[in-house]
């Protein structure tokens, strides 16, 4: 008779809770594993942590992004001048620290070059094919040939608010 009933309550709890009853379960021997538990992989930083971090590298040594985000209309030319060359000298310090650059074409602008398709941006009387045989080189573009940034914890935060305690 116990089968009977374990039957009936077996079938209507899988009909209406869709599982086995717990005490039904155990008594046929019939118990859940454990969830296994996988560790995450370790977190991989992507290109825009990178982005974020050589930002972040620009900020802490030249400035940039207060340089970048600062209405300068009400400075004069002078004042402007000074500071980008301050800027600049610290942020080139910056680049040459973590990042090795190369031109992308190393050619004299303003003579004619011919140069792979996908290295280039064409500019000006473009066939309506995008291709074109070459042109004058207006920019030789530049190329992150070595990258080598330091290990961090990367965040959204480029630079902590600084709170001066008096």
């Amino acid at each position: 008779m116990n089968r009977i009933a374990f039957a009936f309550r077996s079938f209507f709890s899988i009909l209406f809770r869709g599982s086995l009853a717990a005490d039904i379960a155990q008594a046929f021997g019939y118990v859940k594993a454990a969830p296994v538990r996988v560790a995450p992989a370790p977190r991989q930083p992507g290109p825009a942590e990178g982005a974020v971090q050589i930002l972040a590298i620009l900020q802490r040594d030249s400035r940039l992004i207060d340089f970048l985000m600062e209405d300068i209309s009400g400075y004069s030319d002078e004042q402007v001048g000074a500071a980008v060359r301050d800027v600049q000298q610290k942020a080139r310090k910056s680049l040459e620290r973590y990042l090795q650059l190369t031109p992308v074409i190393d050619g004299v602008e303003g003579t004619y070059t011919k140069a792979d398709a996908s290295d280039v941006k064409l500019i000006g009387n473009v066939p309506a094919n995008g291709k074109a045989p070459g042109g004058l080189l207006r920019h030789k573009g530049w190329r992150a040939a070595k990258v080598d940034l330091p290990n961090s914890q990367v965040g959204d935060v480029l630079a902590p608010a600084e709170i001066e305690v008096e």
